[in-house]
């Protein structure tokens, strides 16, 4: 195939070096964002008197049918295209004669990439966000079925106090909800139409690069030209909104991973999120959420190969761009492949309640409640704090949970103990304790069901 650029030259590009400058084995990822703009921009040239309507109308008819053709499988990519731009145009060429030559008036590659590229990303993060949206339901539905499901809640990794195993849960939901609107917000940012800014420098021609902007679904125009064609800061920012929901994914996963152990055996995978060995028979591996955890260092990776790829960069376009797409594409599929099978492994998981709570009740995390007893009987909280560090010394010794303690030992530790402390620190009664705004008390947990459950309703991402 002929360069679009080839009359400066006097010989060919070398194969290696060709082969090295083409991005058409990853950029077609964008044919039905880079065919769009195009039909847009021909009915623009249009409007403004630049081209002919039967002209805009032989475009549109052509760049139609190659989009057809490349969705039901007539058409394959050329391997040999320097780029989706060009391999589009070859082809309206090849259909249309040189009506296709007159679609690339009053603009440039420059700005064509930067409009498909934002296309692109407006398209793929409506997907994600919906996406998250079934992840949010589906940690909902569980903490439903385990509103009253005891656990210990752990600082250091250390059974620590006794919560629910919804408030655990839906701490992740709130998470979720946070990546779902930075995305929505960095969409808001990245909405503006480059197109028209040409190479650099805008053009000659009376264009109307609103109206393109308003076709396309844009919320307004770059209004600088430079910046619109070497801007990759919503790349940037998309790709870290990308690391931070990896990054939530990736300590969810990590604790399915440990509750799943024989040593807590908190829940059970079903088995078609689950692989076995190859030499052990016992085993059932959680390797969906390993993989998940795993594959967030790639999405780190993405967006550190990025912002290393910009650092250096003058203004306006320079070719190290071309490196923003593989990286932007590889974060894109990676967070959709890890959502769409972190949702059902969520919705399978079974929860064993029972081996919650007796975990509960042997980490003494009801210790802090004993000491509130004494506090409450008027005694200072740091003496409470060391008397109920010695019962618990003393349980430990004695193989005992703090609710089998005699009462007669309790007045050997203080005579301010009575058998009402037994429903103190009963562990129902220390999580229905929690009684402040976002704990793990029932009324706040309700509170905060309705708060995700408006929050799914209500949310359509653009």
């Amino acid at each position: 195939m002929e360069k679009m650029w080839a009359g400066r030259f006097q010989k060919n590009l070398d194969k290696e070096a060709d082969d090295f400058n083409s991005s058409i084995h990853f950029d077609c990822k964008m044919y039905k964002q880079d065919i769009k703009g195009s039909i847009v921009h021909a009915m623009m040239l249009a409007s403004k008197g630049i081209i002919s309507e039967e002209e805009k109308e032989s475009i549109v008819d052509g760049l139609s049918g190659i989009l057809s053709d490349l969705e039901n499988g007539k058409l394959d990519f050329d391997p040999d295209a320097e780029d989706i731009h060009m391999f589009v145009e070859s082809e309206l060429t090849k259909r249309i004669g040189d009506t296709g030559k007159k679609l690339h008036t009053a603009r440039s590659r420059n700005d064509q990439v930067a409009l498909d590229i934002r296309l692109y990303l407006r398209d793929e993060a409506k997907e994600i966000g919906e996406l998250i949206k079934e992840l949010l339901k589906a940690i909902k539905d569980q903490a439903i079925k385990n509103k009253t499901t005891i656990m210990p809640g752990y600082t250091h990794l250390q059974r620590a106090q006794p919560i629910t195993f919804a408030h655990h849960i839906l701490a992740y939901a709130f998470m979720l909800t946070r990546d779902y609107l930075r995305i929505e917000d960095a969409v808001k940012r990245m909405n503006q139409s480059p197109i028209g800014s040409c190479a650099l420098a805008g053009t000659t021609y009376d264009t109307d690069r609103y109206f393109e902007a308003c076709q396309l679904g844009f919320d307004g125009i770059t209004l600088n030209s430079i910046d619109g064609v070497s801007d990759r800061d919503f790349c940037v920012e998309l790709l870290s909104d990308f690391s931070i929901l990896m990054m939530h994914l990736s300590r969810f996963s990590e604790e399915i991973v440990l509750w799943s152990s024989w040593e807590f055996k908190f829940i059970e995978l079903d088995d078609g999120y689950t692989t076995g060995s190859s030499i052990m028979p016992q085993k059932k591996n959680p390797d969906m959420a390993e993989l998940v955890r795993g594959k967030t260092g790639r999405v780190y990776g993405d967006l550190i190969a990025l912002l290393t790829a910009l650092k250096g960069l003058p203004l306006a376009y320079n070719k190290d761009m071309q490196e923003d797409k593989e990286a932007i594409f590889d974060a894109v599929e990676t967070v959709k492949k890890c959502l769409k099978v972190f949702t059902p492994m969520t919705v399978t998981m079974k929860v064993l309640a029972g081996n919650m709570y007796a975990a509960a009740q042997k980490g003494f995390i009801n210790a802090t409640d004993l000491a509130d007893y004494l506090v409450k009987k008027g005694v200072p909280f740091r003496t409470a704090y060391k008397t109920v560090g010695q019962i618990v010394a003393f349980c430990i010794s004695e193989n005992l949970v703090l609710e089998s303690v005699p009462i007669e030992k309790y007045k050997e530790f203080s005579q301010l103990f009575d058998n009402d402390l037994y429903g103190e620190i009963s562990l129902e009664n220390c999580v229905e304790k929690r009684i402040s705004a976002g704990g793990t008390g029932l009324e706040s947990i309700e509170y905060q069901l309705k708060f995700i459950t408006e929050f799914i309703n209500e949310k359509n991402i653009y």
